[in-house]
């Protein structure tokens, strides 16, 4: 059996690669920052932000309401205020409907 590297998770990310996981501008991570009270970046000795896995998955909730389902950011906040456990269920059951669809896109081109 082959050796397969594990994939290395880092702890922190910076504002820049952030921004390009999302194809969005800093200025857009850091208007949400100010608005969702749900991400909160550690700041270095310089100011920098440096977000963490909990805030990068927040930033995929934040995403998939206010740019996938064209939420308003007061929508947004109501909703992960009022019932966030469904927020977040729903928008993975979403996202591994998206890999699955996916997967079987990639056999269909195989066959």
């Amino acid at each position: 059996m082959p050796y397969k590297e594990k994939k290395i998770e880092k702890l922190y990310y910076s504002i820049g690669e952030v921004a390009k996981m999302f194809d969005v501008n800093t200025s857009l991570i850091r208007f949400w920052e100010k608005e969702f009270d749900v991400i909160k970046p550690k700041k270095n000795k310089k100011g920098n932000r440096l977000f963490t896995k909990p805030d990068i998955e927040n930033f995929y909730l934040i995403f998939h309401l206010v740019k996938d389902r064209g939420m308003t950011l007061k929508g947004a906040k109501k909703k992960l205020k009022e019932n966030k456990e469904d927020t977040i269920n729903n928008f993975e059951v979403i996202h591994s409907l998206q890999k699955i669809k996916e997967m079987l896109l990639e056999i269909k081109e195989n066959l």
